[in-house]
């Protein structure tokens, strides 16, 4: 008999390695380390900054549902926003909390399973809500989603990213070449086609809704911080490869509002 994996299960796995902890060479903890970690982000999701439009959110409401180990926490807080972050993992929200000491910046951190939120985050309205590869994880996504509506009002925007049912790394999975994060053995990601994504977000009106990235390095290079890319990448020209990401990419981007 198959046991469908629980929040329990995910929270083991996420405290074991925290996602992107391995992005510093450095001493973990130190402002180096975080330095390095946020540079690599962006530089192999170079995506991230453009979809999330950091500043925009200057004097503005934030709340991050997943926040990790901080990389767009403080990203947001350095454009000025007033931010909330919450997540499930203790080790990834210490070493959040660790970089906001770091850097000098206040924020208001929550530990929690998102699925319950309004269990122990306050209910206050953000201007923005913000997910970038987390509620995919979660053994129950739709309790999430319908979680955040009680944090927006008509003018907050969700923003959010979901795994690619359509995309070349998810043919890449089911054909055995490849697994969904850089760990193995993730307990539960799921990924959604434009309609699943439509499914998930009733009650919300999309405004945008993409592909993008595509992961173009040999990983046995890139583990050692070494960017060499795969043969069949490296020879295709930009623009092909651009198209590709649009059609194929593996992070679905999503942007939308409470429908009215």
């Amino acid at each position: 008999m198959n046991i469908e994996p629980s929040i329990i299960d995910v929270e083991s796995y996420w405290n074991a390695r925290p996602c992107n902890i391995r992005h510093g060479t450095s001493a973990i903890g130190t402002k180096q380390y975080f330095d390095e970690v946020e540079n690599r982000k962006y530089f192999v999701e170079s995506h991230i900054p453009t979809f999330s439009e950091f500043n925009l959110w200057s004097e503005k409401r934030v709340l991050e549902i997943g926040c990790g180990i901080g990389t767009a926490a403080i990203s947001f807080a350095r454009a000025g926003a007033d931010y909330t972050g919450v997540e499930l993992s203790g080790a990834s929200l210490d070493l959040a909390k660790k970089r906001f000491e770091v850097y000098g910046y206040k924020a208001n951190f929550y530990q929690g399973n998102a699925e319950y939120l309004s269990d122990f985050l306050p209910l206050e309205d953000y201007d923005l809500i913000y997910s970038f590869g987390v509620i995919h994880h979660s053994p129950r996504p739709d309790r999430i989603i319908n979680q955040i509506k009680k944090y927006m009002n008509l003018n907050s925007e969700f923003r959010l990213m979901l795994y690619a049912k359509n995309s070349w790394k998810n043919i890449m999975i089911e054909a055995g070449f490849d697994q969904p994060e850089a760990q193995s053995g993730c307990p539960v990601a799921f990924t959604y086609s434009h309609e699943e994504v439509r499914d998930l977000l009733q009650g919300y009106k999309i405004l945008e809704l993409r592909q993008a990235h595509i992961f173009p390095y040999v990983i046995e290079k890139y583990i050692k911080h070494e960017y060499e890319i795969l043969p069949y990448f490296r020879t295709m020209p930009p623009e092909i490869f651009a198209a590709l990401e649009s059609s194929l990419g593996w992070h679905t981007l999503i942007k939308c509002k409470l429908d009215q």
